[in-house]
């Protein structure tokens, strides 16, 4: 028999072994982004090819064989050590490549983007690449080798690194659009209170802490964006919690304000660099991670509010 009978071809084996991921030819058609019979016809191929039955068929669905169960266990550690090793070659000429990323859209424009040209002078070796943010993450993706993620720093078989987010303050909209007078916490629930869809008990933590029933609190629109919450309080719809390190810049130039003193608190949630061990290596990745962590604190190159008309 010779040894191509023992090497299934790649794109074969990467079906299989999507489809038990997964759970169903479906989603992972949609991972691999091909046909559902194109698929099927791969896994079928491949029990061809090695002349075992990989999957039991019923009622429509696919459960692997006890055969199938100890195969896919060494196919996808092959996979996996492959995609190491590719990585490590890709990363290996000196430090010189590229980096694949992605990041929440508010957070990558108030905070990431405009130190990114002091990383640019530092490292100019290291190509940037943003990729589509999708909502969660899947490093098993091959165009992602890492996330600016919002949350706990809490993510299965993911490195973390905390940067920035924690510190939430509490912003109104400036006197000239609401004249909106708040001496104490209890005022706030003359107004309407903007949340966020990530953190809707944002409200009643902050309730917590100042000493103001969550009963007392009314719950006001929904946002899916820090960034059109921002907007929202800038038009006067209403009072907001937002991440200090988003709205510092509209706080400064004075088109919201922080309508109590101390009246922010400190969240258990924020934004965090996260990338899979098997990325740990690259060059471009180990250069990029050294520089975020140091640009914590520091200012960004340049202002990108502009101060409003008088």
């Amino acid at each position: 028999m010779s040894l191509r009978r023992f090497s299934p071809p790649l794109h074969l084996l990467r079906a299989f072994s999507t489809v038990r991921r997964f759970g169903g030819v479906s989603r992972a058609a949609e991972a691999l982004q091909l046909t559902q019979s194109a698929v099927s016809k791969q896994v079928r191929d491949l029990e061809d090819w090695v002349g075992v039955p990989l999957f039991e068929r019923a009622r429509n669905r696919l459960v692997l064989t006890p055969a199938g169960e100890r195969y896919e266990d060494a196919v996808r550690a092959v996979l996996a050590q492959l995609e190491k090793a590719t990585l490590e070659l890709v990363a290996s000429d000196d430090g010189v490549g590229s980096l694949r990323l992605s990041s929440l859209p508010t957070f990558a424009a108030k905070w990431l983007i405009p130190r990114l040209p002091r990383f640019q002078q530092q490292h100019p070796e290291v190509s940037l690449h943003f990729v589509p943010y999708v909502q969660g993450y899947d490093f098993g993706r091959p165009e992602l080798d890492c996330s600016i993620l919002f949350g706990d720093g809490h993510w299965p078989a993911a490195r973390s690194h905390y940067l920035a987010g924690n510190d939430v303050a509490l912003i109104a909209p400036r006197s000239r659009v609401a004249d909106w007078s708040i001496a104490a916490p209890a005022d706030v629930r003359r107004y309407a209170l903007l949340r966020h869809v990530t953190v809707p008990e944002a409200w009643l933590r902050w309730g917590e802490i100042h000493g103001v029933a969550a009963s007392g609190l009314p719950a006001g629109p929904q946002f899916d964006q820090f960034q059109t919450l921002i907007r929202a309080v800038v038009a006067g719809m209403g009072l907001a919690l937002v991440p200090r390190c988003l709205v510092q810049d509209e706080i400064a130039a004075g088109l919201v304000r922080e309508p109590l003193r101390d009246g922010g608190y400190r969240s258990d949630l924020g934004y965090w660099l996260c990338y899979p061990e098997a990325r740990s290596r690259l060059q471009p990745l180990i250069c990029f991670r050294e520089w975020l962590l140091s640009s914590i604190g520091e200012p960004p190159t340049q202002a990108q509010v502009a101060v409003p008309p008088a």
